[in-house]
């Protein structure tokens, strides 16, 4: 059966392979490349549904397990049915349509599976308010993240816990750079404002949209005015302040968002380094729109002996891998496919990456440790052991950014090497 691809039907049948790529294992980056070979028509829709099931993490799960006799052997079906019921539990007014397009996908998917599918999301729209009210007991489901998660930041932020969790849930804001190098902020604010998108600052080149806008509608965006990048994630640049004719390393550099910035706010050698080809491809499509220029190179930053030139640098920046729980609400997925064994991993990567730059820091110079995460064993726990390493470290700023209003979670620690 052919669904019509501007129909909400699509739409769940896209997020609903969306959603099972990622049980599957596969990141929600990789998973979402689907949506390429998805008519334009119901691209948004599919995204929107697939990111919101992943967000609301065991929530419709939760229901399905209450509505369901049996676990489904079909995974793409339950994926599909997840969507459905994401989409009635968010926005139940549109119940009959939901439910009348989600059976229709499932007969387009498996149609052994449609009646099945009528019955479950019917006795959901029925039951909503009992099964609602049930799933307050289920703090994982209520939270909406996994259990391990919660206990961590409870020992973590014991005061702020669930301020973090609530912000984890929510839609992420849509932050832009200027590029300083060809507009001016306020400006650009008005060029802004003339279009129909209000936005106001919130760091020296960011500006926080009232609503997100698609980035092809920015004033400018092709051209290289602007830049999307969390205000958060421009602290780097701010903190490191470079200076006209350093020379820069910039590792982990994929997308390229901070080495973008660092190229825009002085006259500078950089280098970037990123393991991942694809990614690294990335950085260059960047620099190319925004017309910055720096050496991009493929390989892994802990093995300095095949790319370095051994010319001490000036300036490194180590934005580091790791659990991405600071910037959850971006990418869901992390809360599927992270483990808590995972965050011990992370960090002896982090601390191996971190003796491998510094013997390649030049005496008096600066390397700023930078993470996404909120997670303290790859936060300052990881600079304690590190100065207790290295015996010519000194240690400067530090700056922990819970996830709010205006940006994601961030965490920053600017190291001086001694002289």
């Amino acid at each position: 059966m052919a669904l019509p691809a501007d129909s909400l039907a699509f739409a769940l049948l896209v997020a609903a392979e969306i959603l099972a790529r990622v049980d599957g294992g596969e990141s929600l980056s990789e998973a979402i490349s689907v949506l390429g070979d998805t008519p334009e028509a119901c691209r948004a829709e599919a995204r929107e549904i697939a990111y919101g099931s992943l967000r609301a993490y065991g929530r419709s799960e939760y229901f399905l397990q209450r509505l369901l006799h049996r676990p489904l052997p079909d995974r793409q079906v339950e994926a599909l049915l997840r969507a459905a019921l994401y989409r009635l539990d968010t926005e139940p007014a549109t119940a009959y349509v939901v439910v009348d397009q989600a059976v229709e996908a499932v007969a387009a998917l498996a149609g052994a599976f449609r009646g099945l599918a009528n019955a479950v999301l019917r006795n959901f729209v029925r039951q909503r308010n009992a099964l609602t009210a049930a799933l307050d007991g289920d703090e994982v489901v209520r939270s909406q993240h996994p259990r391990w998660w919660l206990a961590r930041l409870r020992r973590a932020y014991p005061e702020r816990w669930q301020e973090i969790v609530a912000a984890g849930n929510s839609r992420p804001p849509m932050t832009l750079r200027i590029n300083r190098r060809r507009v001016v902020l306020a400006a650009y604010l008005e060029r802004l404002q003339a279009a129909g998108y209000p936005a106001r600052q919130v760091g020296p080149d960011a500006l926080l949209l009232a609503t997100p806008v698609p980035v092809a509608l920015l004033p400018g965006f092709a051209d290289g005015d602007v830049s999307v990048q969390d205000a958060g994630a421009q602290r780097a640049a701010a903190i490191l302040a470079p200076c006209a004719g350093e020379r820069v390393l910039d590792c982990c550099a994929a997308p390229g968002g901070k080495t973008a910035h660092l190229l825009e706010v002085a006259d500078i050698e950089l280098l970037a380094v990123d393991i991942d080809p694809a990614r690294a491809a990335l950085v260059r499509n960047n620099l190319d729109r925004l017309g910055l220029s720096a050496a991009v190179v493929v390989d892994d930053c802990r093995t300095p002996e095949r790319w370095w030139d051994r010319r001490p640098f000036d300036v490194i920046l180590a934005d580091v891998p790791c659990s991405a729980s600071g910037v959850v609400r971006r990418f869901p997925d992390v809360k599927y496919l992270r483990r808590e064994s995972d965050i011990r991993r992370f960090a002896r990567q982090q601390a191996g990456i971190l003796d491998r730059l510094w013997p390649i820091l030049r005496p008096g110079g600066r390397l700023l440790y930078a993470t996404c995460s909120l997670f303290p064993e790859e936060n300052d726990a990881q600079i304690d052991a590190f100065v207790v390493r290295q015996h010519d470290v000194i240690r400067g700023f530090e700056e922990r950014l819970l996830p709010g209003a205006e940006h994601d979670g961030f965490f920053y620690a600017l190291l001086h090497k001694a002289v």
